[in-house]
């Protein structure tokens, strides 16, 4: 029988597809300093971000044929290590991309509407001061006609893209390896109507000259920050950055510092350096949108990615029944 644990848990319909098929699924959290001793008893590990599958777990896996990370990134995967070894690893890239796009343009929202700083002091002292909260937040900015910079084209930065172009929005991506895509817009009513829109990328220099707002969607296994101070001395003054793709991917102290110039007028961050324990600063900050690494939590992206997962499983393994 073929033995899956399933450390940061998986859908119930994931879970319930690979039972069907003679698998066995545990689900029950082994911790990180645990995991050695036990990851020698399955064929397949899937993770999500909390589980860091090290060289030594690899080792420990005499067993192990395949590694699953459930959702897009794998920087806490040693992929090389596992690779080496004759284990296949896999993500997840297309479940929870609408997922993460609409994230982010929850924190663009948010930011724009004050909606993060009125929501608090509405409920701190909406009762005594609420004229002034009137005041103090009736100075909003709309998304329709702003340029929206998407560093990263691939499918988040292009379901990003969707949503900006529904909303009117000037839309620039940018990509190393992407120079053009075609994005449908579907459109409800009595029936469903597509309109479909070429999007060319352009330079990266004119996406932070001319961006608004810029949300980043691309991978970043650590090292020098995507977006530091050079980058952001660069940008629009009063621009708005949006990272719900990994953490360090924007330089925090160069951010703090652009935020209390002006520089920057606020940020949406989903990520952080070092989570889960992110710098009080950015915590405490009133022009910072934050949500806890929550960019694929949906129920309906981890029904996704648990029953990606499980057809990746049975694909490989066959149905055992």
């Amino acid at each position: 029988m073929i033995r899956i644990l399933a450390n940061d848990g998986i859908s119930d319909d994931g879970r319930l597809l690979m039972e069907e098929a003679g698998y066995e699924v545990i689900t029950k959290k082994v911790p990180q300093n645990e995991l050695c001793d036990v990851i020698g008893n399955y064929d397949v590990l899937l993770v999500r971000s909390a589980t860091k599958v090290t060289a030594e777990v690899i080792t420990a896996g005499t067993n192990l044929k395949m590694i699953g990370r459930g959702g897009v990134g794998l920087d806490n995967i040693n992929v090389e290590f596992a690779e080496s070894k004759g284990i296949i690893v896999f993500n997840t890239p297309a479940a929870s991309s609408q997922a993460v796009a609409e994230l982010a343009f929850g924190h663009m929202f948010n930011l724009a509407r004050f909606l993060h700083q009125a929501n608090r002091n509405m409920a701190l002292n909406g009762l005594t001061t609420f004229d002034t909260l009137k005041k103090n937040y009736g100075s909003g900015i709309q998304l329709r006609g702003k340029s929206l910079g998407i560093i990263g084209f691939g499918r988040i930065g292009q379901e990003v893209a969707r949503i900006g172009l529904a909303l009117g929005m000037n839309v620039l991506p940018t990509d190393l390896m992407i120079n053009e895509a075609n994005i449908d817009i579907n459109i409800f009513a009595n029936e469903k109507v597509t309109m479909n829109i070429h999007v060319p990328t352009v330079p990266y220099k004119e996406v932070l000259a001319k961006s608004d707002f810029i949300s980043l969607h691309i991978p970043f296994g650590g090292g020098k920050p995507l977006i530091g101070a050079e980058e952001i001395s660069s940008m629009k003054k009063g621009v708005y950055l949006i990272n719900t793709a990994r953490g360090g991917a924007i330089d925090e102290s160069a951010l703090l510092a652009a935020l209390a110039s002006g520089q920057v007028a606020g940020a949406g961050l989903d990520v952080f350096e070092n989570e889960p324990t992110p710098k009080a600063e950015l915590l405490e900050h009133p022009n910072i949108s934050l949500t806890p690494h929550i960019g694929a939590a949906t129920l309906e992206a981890q029904d996704n990615i648990g029953l990606e997962i499980a057809n990746r499983l049975i694909s490989f393994f066959g149905n055992q029944r």
